[in-house]
């Protein structure tokens, strides 16, 4: 049954989840040299993108802001959400999308590495991608006073002992409400970017994978048509008997996710679903579209292939 006390991952609680998330995503840096620091830059131009009708964050007071980390842009205090398209020449588009769903701990979104780099690719592949930035819980508008919280928030999260499991999507309801708002749109307007509604995926990227195989497992209008969970928690779930192909990429030396075990794995295979699981021997978190020199970085070519074997993509 979707959203019982069985679907949370066994090892972390849902606030050290975040605050491991969120310092992997600020802190641990690709492994090509690029700048680490935390640079305030305007919040950019945004064409394309479309307001969600779930609303203004409730609360939210701190103005949406971004940087630049590692040569790549990061929004935070987002309080509205919003969806990109990135759509295929519809001369090659096979009627396939897949909602992106960036990560960063529900505190910031690596919207180009984790977004809009991973929709352009898929759109040059023929499937229509929509990048879904998600509302996030609020932070210092201070960067160093952001940088600062970050690093409690890890530091006491890291000494709290682990509590009984929680229902998958405890804590996140905003967000889970933002990609339940996304499906809907891409399924209205389907005709329009020559889009199957049936044929409505989602990828997601750490937090975002969490957010993925939660829109999955609590169940609603909005289940996608196939899941891929990028480098998010593997923990054992309860796997609903229609569960969708779902695609797993993860580094083994994570330092997060590595050593958890494969219990959704096993999970989605003990309920006889399609599931494909790459364990790459080295690329840590958060590589999503960096260049690494490790197989991790060949996870999109898989994706892609993955999805070609399925009739999804080119």
């Amino acid at each position: 049954m979707r959203g019982t006390t069985d679907n949370w991952p066994r090892l972390w609680n849902l606030t050290l989840q975040l605050g491991l998330l969120t310092c992997a995503m600020l802190f641990a840096a690709p492994a090509q040299a690029q700048d680490d620091r935390m640079t305030p830059i305007p919040v950019p131009a945004q064409p394309g993108a479309i307001e969600l009708d779930t609303g203004k964050l409730p609360g939210a007071a701190a103005p949406e802001a971004w940087h630049m980390q590692y040569g790549s842009r990061f929004a935070r205090n987002v309080s509205v959400a919003t969806l990109t398209p990135y759509l295929p020449d519809p001369a090659r588009a096979t009627g396939a999308a897949v909602i992106v769903a960036p990560g960063g701990g529900f505190r910031t979104l690596s919207m180009e590495n984790e977004g809009s780099e991973v929709a352009q690719a898929l759109a040059a592949q023929g499937v229509a991608a929509f990048v879904l930035k998600y509302r996030l819980n609020q932070t210092p508008q201070d960067m160093d006073a952001f940088a600062r919280a970050m690093n409690a928030m890890f530091s006491g999260a890291a000494r709290r002992p682990p509590p009984g499991r929680q229902a998958v999507g405890e804590g996140i309801a905003p967000q889970l409400a933002d990609s339940r708002a996304a499906f809907a749109l891409v399924r209205r307007r389907a005709a329009e970017w020559h889009v199957d509604p049936s044929k409505v995926g989602m990828v997601g990227f750490s937090a975002g994978a969490m957010l993925t195989l939660a829109t999955e497992l609590t169940g609603s209008d909005a289940r996608p048509a196939f899941i891929g969970i990028i480098y998010g928690p593997l923990s054992t779930v309860t796997v609903p008997a229609n569960a969708p192909p779902m695609f797993v990429a993860l580094a083994a030396d994570d330092p997060f996710f590595g050593a958890g075990g494969f219990g959704l794995i096993e999970s989605w295979r003990a309920a006889k679903r399609p599931v494909e699981f790459h364990l790459f021997e080295q690329g840590g978190h958060g590589f999503g579209m960096y260049p690494k020199p490790a197989t991790s970085t060949g996870w999109f070519d898989e994706f892609r292939r993955w999805m070609a074997m399925h009739g999804w993509s080119r």
